[in-house]
């Protein structure tokens, strides 16, 4: 075979390839011989701020304690994509290219850093750190990302200035944070709060209660490894007119709930999701809004309404904030305020409880998930003509976000819908489908995935009995079960918003 032809092509490609490192070195001159106070005061600063990552992480801080849902998620996939950033950078890229780094002589002595890199030249790690953190915040909450692209500019910009890089090699590192943090979310989709059309919350009046006359809280003071203790002293502090009731072991949950409800004109609840389960049912068979206080582990339905603090909670009891949120029934008898499952987590739960007080919740906790997928027992249920083989079948109170595997927060709670999330795990080669389809951020478009969003679901186990775990808590055993929204039923206390 004649490769002549090609020996034009190559020596072409070379001598791009010269011209543009004749290129990124004369650039890197004509910057370090520019003779600027500015530079010289600035530029070193912001380098040394950069190390280590030092600035990106007291950033992540600051967003993680002052910024609003997408921006706290935004800095936690930042600081996520950072750190792979930094791994594959140091411990791969640079030792791929080798490239020395640039003659520091020709820059002013004020603006070298004390110590000279040492390491290869290419690509730039404080630029590609840059890079995946700004992306990483900027695909939860672009305007934040669009704020930190501009700095992560100039940090890049400080690198060539102080004489640790070519500008070639800060587009490289930019170009490979940005590339990693990408394809993070095609792994990890970021949330993406979709903009239902859908009528305005339906509030209702209610009188102000500046010292908590008229309502009685429930609150379980074990409960969240001893939140409820904490959320009692604030509640009592708070709200001094208030009637405080205590959950003790061996109570039933339910009639001290109905009892307290027959008395009060507003039922408040400190407890886990379980237990404001129970509570909203007492609500609404009483006729009394509810209030709930963060006083659990999760605090899944707390959150979701707005009442993620104590204060919170206080604030709208005291203001009589109060809107309706839905519901959903369970063969016309049992409340879902949040989740209800088979498959893989009701067996994780179990696996836990079993455990959990003799080595203690997160040991508990971590062999129960070794448990659960090393054992994994499908279940096949039939629902709408069809029957399938699931290990994962999650049923949502309003529909989550975002879509795929792991559905984690709701925008609203009144959309009148249920959130149906099946993997169908009975096909051939199912988990390694479903593997694979994680990996590249396709699960929401495989044949293998079903999501649907109705406002009633019913299905039955095919093999008898399966476990249902609702609101985090494992239930009672089912073969059919039937599920139906009770649209805007449940008048809560939450915050406007």
């Amino acid at each position: 075979m004649d490769l002549l032809p090609f020996r034009p092509r190559r020596r072409g490609i070379r001598q791009i390839g010269q011209g543009l490192g004749t290129l990124d070195r004369e650039v890197f001159e004509a910057v370090a011989e520019s003779p600027s106070p500015l530079i010289d005061a600035v530029m070193p600063r912001l380098t040394r701020a950069a190390d280590h990552s030092k600035l990106w992480f007291a950033i992540a801080a600051g967003l993680a304690a002052f910024g609003n849902p997408s921006v706290k998620r935004g800095a936690m996939r930042g600081v996520l994509t950072l750190g792979v950033t930094s791994l594959v950078t140091n411990q791969g890229a640079k030792r791929v290219w080798r490239r020395e780094r640039p003659n520091r002589i020709l820059v002013p002595l004020a603006r070298q850093t004390r110590r000279a890199p040492t390491s290869n030249s290419l690509p730039s790690g404080h630029s590609a750190s840059a890079a995946a953190f700004a992306v990483g915040v900027g695909l939860e909450n672009a305007p934040t990302g669009l704020g930190l692209a501009l700095l992560a500019g100039l940090v890049g910009m400080s690198r060539v200035a102080v004489g640790a890089h070519y500008p070639g090699d800060v587009l490289a590192g930019f170009g490979l944070g940005a590339g990693i943090a990408v394809l993070g979310a095609r792994v990890v989709p970021p949330i993406v709060e979709e903009r239902l059309p859908g009528a305005a919350p339906l509030r209702q009046d209610a009188p102000e209660r500046p010292r908590g006359a008229g309502v009685t809280v429930v609150v379980n003071p074990a409960s969240g490894s001893g939140t409820g203790a904490r959320v009692l002293d604030e509640v009592r502090e708070a709200l001094p007119d208030a009637e405080i009731v205590e959950l003790g072991e061996d109570d039933d949950v339910a009639e001290v709930f109905r009892s307290a409800a027959r008395r009060a004109e507003v039922l408040a609840v400190g407890g886990g999701d379980g237990t404001v389960a129970v509570a909203a049912s007492i609500a609404l068979e009483e006729d009394v809004p509810l209030a709930v206080l963060p006083a659990g582990t999760f605090n899944h339905f707390a959150k979701d309404i707005g009442c993620d603090t104590t204060a919170k909670t206080v604030a709208a009891i005291q203001q009589g904030t109060v809107s309706c949120v839905d519901v959903v029934c369970l063969n016309e008898k049992q409340m879902v305020v949040n989740t209800a499952s088979i498959g893989a987590y009701p067996q994780f739960v179990q696996t836990r409880e079993k455990l959990e007080h003799r080595i203690g919740k997160p040991l508990a906790g971590i062999y129960a998930m070794f448990h659960t997928l090393r054992r994994d027992q499908p279940v096949r249920i039939s629902y709408d003509n069809q029957t399938l083989q699931t290990s994962l079948f999650f049923l949502g109170n309003s529909i989550y976000l975002p879509s795929g595997f792991a559905p984690s927060r709701r925008t609203r709670m009144d959309d009148g819908l249920i959130d149906i999330r099946i993997l169908d795990t009975g096909r051939p080669l199912a988990k390694l489908r479903i593997i694979a389809a994680l990996m590249f951020g396709r699960l929401t478009r495989s044949p293998l995935y079903r999501e649907l969003r109705v406002p009633e679901f019913s299905f039955r186990s095919v093999d008898g009995p399966t476990v249902l775990a609702l609101d985090g808590e494992v239930g009672t055993e089912v073969t059919e079960a039937s599920f139906s929204v009770r649209y805007r039923a449940l008048p809560v206390f939450r915050p406007e918003p």
